[in-house]
């Protein structure tokens, strides 16, 4: 199995930052894509970053040149760097992998989720 783990969370300011980990635990797997989203109150799951084992990400529009995802293979860990931060940031941010299991002579792929971490902007 595997375990992702989220840490960074919390209130913040309107206009401040906030960095964001997920880290990866669990041995015989590979992670290929991953990604943060984030659920406001009453609203849907939506994604805000993605990035691939090779690096190439993908933003939505409200992410764009304010939030940086990036990752480190070797630790098996994901990061979101949140700059300029809006009360329309607040959210539970969650970290998604997709990940390949090694078992005997065979492997299964699967989609895994964080426990979610509380980030909330307001003054």
């Amino acid at each position: 199995q595997v375990q992702l783990v989220e840490s960074g969370g919390g209130l913040v300011q309107p206009g401040r930052s906030l960095r964001l980990s997920c880290a990866g635990s669990g041995s015989n797997f590979v992670i290929y894509t991953m990604a943060w989203y984030r659920q406001a109150p009453g609203k849907q799951r939506e994604l805000v970053a993605q990035i691939t084992s090779g690096g190439s990400t993908n933003y939505a529009d409200s992410a764009k040149g304010r939030f940086t995802i990036s990752r480190d293979n070797a630790k098996n860990t994901v990061y979101l760097q949140m700059n300029s931060l809006t009360p329309e940031d607040t959210a539970v941010y969650y970290c998604y992998a997709d990940v390949r299991l090694m078992y005997g002579l065979g492997s299964r792929r699967g989609d895994y989720w964080g426990q979610g971490t509380q980030v909330t902007v307001s003054s």
